[in-house]
């Protein structure tokens, strides 16, 4: 059995996409590769790095990819998780089945350090639990 591709859209591919894509591969093992981008690049957030960090997944070494750079890879999956992404989505010649979660952002979290990191740390577990099902459901 090939791996399936999945791909992880959303804005800047910064913070929600790099997290569900840290988690699908953790999740998914062999059955997938799983790729991220965004429809800009804005970078991997350092405090998505630190949340991740702290639930033991390192993805200090991700790079914030543009969609551009995926044109030729058949994806199987494809999962927006922010509405923004859904709606620039590029459309590119696919069989892909298209998933889409609206997660918070929590780049635009406001208020004192502890309460974005809160913010960081709650979009993150409903991320990672997104990711778990996505696996259990999508990849027998």
């Amino acid at each position: 059995m090939s791996k399936k591709k999945i791909l992880v859209l959303c804005t800047g591919n910064s913070c929600r996409s790099q997290i569900a894509e840290a988690y699908l591969r953790q999740f998914a093992g062999e059955k997938a590769e799983v790729y991220s981008a965004g429809v800009e690049t804005h970078g991997v957030n350092p405090r998505a790095i630190e949340s991740m960090k702290e639930d033991g997944i390192d993805i200090s070494s991700h790079t914030s990819n543009n969609i551009d750079e995926y044109g030729d890879i058949e994806f199987d999956f494809v999962i927006t998780v922010c509405d923004n992404a859904r709606e620039r989505c590029p459309y590119f010649p696919t069989k892909a089945k298209i998933f889409h979660h609206n997660f918070p952002d929590p780049a635009k979290a406001v208020g004192s350090e502890s309460e974005i990191k809160q913010q960081f740390e709650n979009v993150r577990e409903l991320i990672k639990a997104y990711c778990l099902k996505f696996v259990e459901e999508h990849l027998p």
